[in-house]
């Protein structure tokens, strides 16, 4: 369990936390558009003393700790991205309780810790005995804080690609905070989606009456892609989630398009779909139907991870969650930033720092009774990893 020091200094900034939440939350951030709420963090990390925070090109504000040149670290990391396109700021309202607004669960609440947890081993001192215990050579990994891009979408997760891509094999484990702290995703489900587009000639719906009509053959496109019938082994799933196409109501539409995926928590789901989907187009094709394939998201299933330390990151996870809500999470797969890192054999685990609902929604909130619990999860889960903060079980 976390020190009585550590303790106070949680409860003493619940309000600085509560302000910074309500403050992020309103910032717009549609994937691969996070530029102003990661200019935010960059500022607000220096502000509370921070040195070497930069930007990367992916969009990523990074914070590294006792990092060497070449020493192992440790990610800890949550994204700035939402689901919503919204580029004005986002609604919130405080209520029964709640605060209000579209992405304030996923992911800011869980952001917002992680930034109150670098601003504590900011001015505590506690960075600068890390360093010199790197430099020294008696800590022999640091900490990489990521406020990340990315996550959501086709964001494809790009920031945790970039992260891995960077640090490479010097991560020894990775961390995502994300969702609630009622569930850890301990797998990685993979996926593909794609954009197809199919064209015609087109015509007037009356003149050019008989001619081939895009909506329809995508319509017919997407009746065969619905009689997949999925693999029972594990969990397989399909989609389309936007169609779009044509010109007016009395004119054979010239086009039209929609975004698909397929998902699995195994390689081998994966590549059943993909069989699948591959034989579906090439059959249109073969009809003589003109479309087009592009691929818009690929996450990656896990690849060979030691399972002893995956497990002892589980208990990690499980056991801080239920120390201070008194409930155990339940553990499910997911697509997650921890895809990245899974795929290339790292052990990472997902986990979350609240409590709240309506994720991905315009409805969602977070439990202002949950925060506090939560920041105490999220500083104990950092704390652990460097060696103070933290009483021994």
């Amino acid at each position: 369990m976390l020190e009585q020091k550590v303790l106070a200094y949680i409860e003493a900034h619940q309000q600085e936390a509560r302000e910074l939440l309500t403050t992020l939350a309103r910032i717009p951030a549609p994937s691969n558009h996070e530029e102003r709420r990661a200019e935010f963090c960059k500022e607000w990390l220096e502000a509370q003393g921070a040195k070497g925070v930069v930007i990367d090109e992916a969009l990523n504000v990074i914070y590294p700790i006792a990092v060497t040149e070449d020493n192992p670290v440790i990610v800890f990391m949550a994204h700035t991205d939402v689901v919503f396109p919204d580029t004005d700021p986002l609604p919130l309202k405080i209520e029964d309780g709640k605060i209000c607004c579209p992405g304030v669960g996923d992911d800011t609440a869980n952001l917002v810790c992680l930034m109150m947890i670098a601003k504590y081993l900011t001015e505590t001192g506690a960075v600068e005995e890390l360093k010199a215990e790197a430099d020294a050579g008696t800590r022999d990994c640091g900490l990489v804080l990521v406020c990340n891009s990315g996550e959501e979408g086709l964001g494809n997760l790009k920031g945790s690609r970039k992260i891995c891509e960077t640090y490479g094999r010097r991560i020894r484990e990775f961390y995502s905070f994300d969702g609630s702290m009622s569930a850890m995703a301990v797998r990685a489900v993979g996926s593909k989606r794609f954009r197809i587009t199919v064209r015609t000639v087109g015509g007037h719906s009356y003149g050019a009456f008989g001619n081939p009509n895009a909506i329809a053959q995508l319509s017919d496109l997407i009746h065969q892609l619905y009689q997949i019938q999925v693999p029972k082994e594990g969990k397989t799933t399909y989609n389309v989630g936007m169609i779009s196409g044509g010109t007016s109501v009395n004119t054979i539409a010239q086009s039209a398009w929609m975004l698909c995926e397929f998902r699995s928590d195994s390689r081998e789901g994966l590549a059943f779909m993909e069989e699948q989907f591959d034989r579906i187009i090439g059959e249109a094709k073969g009809q003589g139907m003109d479309l087009s394939v592009e691929i818009v998201g690929l996450r990656p299933c896990e690849g060979d991870v030691d399972m002893q330390v995956r497990e002892r990151m589980i208990r990690l996870g499980a056991d801080t969650i239920e120390e201070y809500t008194g409930k155990a999470p339940d553990h499910h797969p997911g697509s997650t930033d921890c895809n990245i890192p899974l795929s290339m054999g790292i052990p990472s685990l997902c986990l979350g720092t609240y409590e709240g609902s309506g994720a991905h929604t315009r409805e969602e909130y977070v439990v202002i009774d949950s925060l506090l619990p939560g920041y105490k999860v999220g500083f104990q889960m950092v704390l652990s990893y460097c060696g103070r903060g933290v009483v021994p079980r």
